[in-house]
C-alpha cells in the first residue's frame, strides 16, 4: 500500500468509493457533495481541481497551500489525506494540518492509521515538527487513529458553524 498523488490510474476505484460514501452518507463533506457525473465526464478537470492549492498556485483569500495524497493498494483506492502546509486562523481552530478519510468498505482495517502515519512523514518533509489533527469528539475511531500515531490531546472545543464539539491533538512528526 502506498500514499500517492491522485491520478487517472485510480479513477474507477475512486469514483466507486465516492458512490459508496454517498450511498451510505458516510464521508467528509466534500466527498458527500461531489458530483459523480461531472467527474465521470472530465476526471482530469477533477484532478486539476484537487491540485489548485498546491505550492506555486495562486491562493484565494483565506486558503493555504495543501496537497492531496491517496492510499492505494494496486489500482484500488482506499482513502485519502489532505495535508495543509501551514495553518491559518480557521485551520488552527478546526481542520488542522492533516485531514483524512477512508472509504466506508475499507474501514476498521488499519488504513486510517497508515494514512495518518504517511501524512505525518510528509508533514515532516515540509518542516512541520508537530501537526495539528482534529476530529469530532464522538469519533472514537479517529481518536484512536490519532492516539496510535502519538497524538497528544490539547482539549475539546466548540467551533462556530460545526454541529459537534471537536478534539484537537498535536502529533509529533517522525524525524
Amino acid at each position: 500500500m502506498d500514499l500517492v498523488p491522485p491520478s487517472e490510474q485510480f479513477r474507477a476505484s475512486f469514483l466507486d468509493a465516492v458512490r459508496e460514501a454517498q450511498a451510505t452518507g458516510s464521508g467528509l463533506g466534500d466527498t458527500l457533495s461531489f458530483d459523480v457525473a461531472d467527474m465521470e465526464r472530465d476526471f482530469p478537470a477533477f484532478l486539476a481541481h484537487l491540485r489548485r492549492f498546491e505550492p506555486g498556485q495562486s491562493l484565494p483569500e483565506g486558503f493555504v497551500h495543501s496537497e492531496y495524497l491517496w492510499l492505494v493498494d494496486g489500482d484500488t483506492y482506499l482513502g485519502r489525506a489532505s495535508i495543509r502546509h501551514t495553518l491559518n486562523a480557521r485551520l488552527r481552530e478546526f481542520g488542522g494540518h492533516i485531514g483524512y478519510e477512508v472509504r466506508p468498505g475499507a474501514r476498521r482495517q488499519g488504513h486510517a492509521t497508515r494514512i495518518l502515519a504517511g501524512s505525518l512523514r510528509r508533514a515532516r518533509q515540509l518542516g512541520i515538527e508537530s501537526a495539528l489533527v482534529t476530529c469530532d469528539a464522538d469519533n472514537t475511531g479517529s481518536r484512536r487513529t490519532i492516539e496510535k500515531n502519538g497524538g497528544v490531546l490539547e482539549g475539546q472545543f466548540v467551533v462556530p458553524d460545526h454541529p459537534k464539539p471537536i478534539l484537537r491533538f498535536w502529533v509529533p512528526t517522525p524525524a
